[in-house]
């Protein structure tokens, strides 16, 4: 808890006046450079402090905790290793899109702290298909590494919704060698229509896309298909998260990382709330667990959750473990909490049941 409150008493007060887009590009250099050298890294692991064991197996996959870090905070695959030190068992990494693209315009992040909230509006900046492929294969050839990679695919903003599967697969087949699973973006608020590939007219046809290139790809290598996700949003209707998740079952998706950002913003505080994006943190965290507990009962457990959306400690993660999520990622907690947060939260978790109040 100590390393905690000094950040939150001596560290985000400084990084508040601070450009939020800056501070984070900063944050990422500072792991980048850490992470590099004997002397970095030893301090990442003293501010992560003892890690508990304890290993989850999904997908095929040996995670190494329950918690990861959701994607866009690795954007560019450049601090993987730092986050992993830091006690990250897995690490979404993108969103990656096929070519470079630049993103929306600055400013683009907004800060919400009476409501620990932030609004973004990134737009898929990216460093393409290739740049990624070439940052995957590099952390490939690391020794004994101990945590999972996943990898978000996007698309270019100006691929029109009937050309989408196109974007998707090229992105697919760049990563899928040096990836451990693959994740459908198709919920972020931020690219023009991208949400409408969750609706009928397009999800059938872009997720039977991506399973049979997953199946090609694997193939080639004589590998097993990567396992594939789909990400999908937290404001969708009754009837349309049936329809997903009826169409993920038929395609045989992997499973269900809930939720994007919201477009919602009931209750909030701050000012900075009537800024155009997606909304993450804390007010997400009643809808998050309310859309677990549906996956989970409507596909009776059939369909693995990673449960992300409003978790800051042990206790909304103990939440969405009992809510059928099997893993638990966090984005907004980071900002507000600081680096030590992952080994916080596995200590926590790793007392008896009864010490943790859910």
């Amino acid at each position: 808890m100590k390393q905690r409150n000094n950040y939150q008493r001596l560290v985000f007060p400084f990084l508040k006046h601070i450009d939020p887009e800056t501070a984070h590009d900063r944050t990422i250099s500072a792991l980048t450079l850490a992470q590099r050298q004997a002397l970095g890294r030893s301090i990442l692991q003293k501010i992560a402090g003892p890690l508990p064991k304890g290993s989850v197996n999904l997908f095929g996959l040996r995670f190494p905790n329950c918690l990861g870090v959701a994607a866009g905070f690795d954007k560019e695959i450049q601090a993987t290793i730092g986050l992993a030190i830091l006690g990250f068992g897995h690490i979404e990494v993108g969103t990656i899109t096929p070519q470079l693209q630049s993103g929306n315009e600055r400013p683009r992040i907004f800060r919400l702290p009476e409501d620990e909230a932030l609004i973004n509006r990134m737009g898929f900046p990216s460093n393409g298909a290739n740049a990624a492929r070439k940052r995957l294969e590099s952390l490939a050839e690391t020794k004994k590494r101990n945590y999972v990679i996943g990898v978000s695919l996007g698309k270019q903003k100006e691929t029109p919704l009937s050309q989408a599967a196109g974007d998707y697969i090229n992105v697919l087949q760049a990563v899928f060698e040096f990836a451990d699973y693959l994740a459908v973006n198709i919920s972020s608020p931020n690219t023009p229509e991208l949400r409408k590939l969750q609706g009928e007219k397009y999800l059938a046809d872009l997720l039977g896309a991506l399973t049979a290139e997953n199946k090609l790809q694997a193939s080639k290598l004589q590998i097993k298909p990567r396992p594939l996700l789909v990400k999908i949003a937290p404001d969708l209707s009754d009837k349309e998260l049936d329809s997903i998740l009826q169409v993920t079952l038929d395609n045989e998706i992997d499973g269900i990382i809930a939720a994007n950002t919201t477009l919602g913003r009931d209750g909030l505080k701050n000012t900075n709330q009537e800024q155009a994006g997606g909304l993450s943190g804390k007010p997400l965290a009643s809808r998050n667990l309310e859309i677990i507990r549906t996956i989970a009962r409507e596909t009776h457990g059939r369909l693995p959750i990673i449960g992300v959306g409003g978790v800051f400690t042990a206790d909304d993660v103990r939440a969405r473990l009992d809510a059928g999520a099997s893993l638990v990622q966090i984005y907004t907690a980071l900002v507000y909490e600081g680096p030590g947060i992952a080994g916080h939260i596995l200590r926590e978790l790793s007392k008896p049941d009864e010490a943790v109040k859910v």
